[in-house]
């Protein structure tokens, strides 16, 4: 049994100097998706991952201190890939995977539209290629991360309201049910089929108190290893940043 976590920690220094070091010891994960580490390998002190038994991994962006992903794991990966192969969107540090003898972890930050006419057309044009990386990637993979999607009316606390905003739009939607009609189960859905249930929370207003949410951070797999898959939960009580960790245990 392996655990697998997806964190989107908006900042990695931010979160260090918080106690993020002591509970990720003692979450004590295998493999460790980061999404919006927001610093350079050279800003990040390694050692201090590695001292507690992690490979590290980072793909960041050109932009200082904006998106970025990281993997850290236990077991040293076989080959590590950074990004999809298309500069416009891999210089924004949305795309890492660790390759494994069994099957492929990805650490992943898609885009939000929200801004502006122009992110959201990047949003969409990103959604295009990776949807093309993914159906011909030739190994098992899992994917975690941020996805800045909500996929079904219980994913959003508000679906009404929300039904012309970026992350809830009807187009997007449909995107995550083609990808995930490529073979992928959402695993959180596999043993929680209830609304309320969400992963990212605005600062503002005390949205996370009132339970004001939106359902973004996904851990899926390939539909063959859902057999091997003990549970996928949300850790809402974690505080590091404005997103929750969402864990899986998968016996592979």
């Amino acid at each position: 049994m392996i655990k697998i976590l997806t964190y989107n920690i908006n900042g990695i220094r931010a979160v260090l100097k918080k106690d993020f070091l002591a509970w990720l010891q003692q979450t004590n994960a295998d493999i460790i998706g980061l999404q919006e580490i927001k610093a350079s390998k050279d800003k990040i002190p390694v050692v201090a991952f590695e001292e507690l038994g992690y490979h590290c991994f980072f793909h960041s962006a050109e932009r200082p201190g904006y998106s970025g992903v990281a993997i850290l794991s236990k077991q040293k990966p076989i080959k590590v890939i950074e990004g999809i192969g298309w500069p416009k969107f891999d210089l924004e540090g949305r795309v890492l995977i660790a390759e494994f003898e069994d099957f492929s972890f990805m650490s992943t930050y898609f885009p939000s539209g929200a801004s502006s006419l122009e992110r959201h057309e990047y949003k969409q044009e990103y959604l295009a290629h990776f949807f093309e990386f993914v159906k011909d990637y030739p190994k098992k993979l899992i994917i975690g991360g941020d996805l800045n999607i909500c996929h079904q009316l219980i994913d959003i606390y508000d679906p009404v309201g929300m039904l012309q905003a970026s992350g809830f739009l009807q187009s997007e939607r449909q995107w995550l049910s083609y990808l995930l009609d490529l073979g992928y189960a959402d695993t959180f859905r596999q043993f929680n089929q209830e609304p309320h249930n969400y992963s990212w929370f605005s600062y503002m207003a005390g949205a996370k108190q009132r339970n004001l949410g939106w359902r973004i951070d996904y851990l899926l797999t390939p539909k063959e290893l859902l057999p091997k898959v003990k549970n996928c939960f949300i850790l809402k009580a974690v505080n590091f940043s404005d997103h929750c960790p969402v864990v899986l245990n998968i016996a592979i």
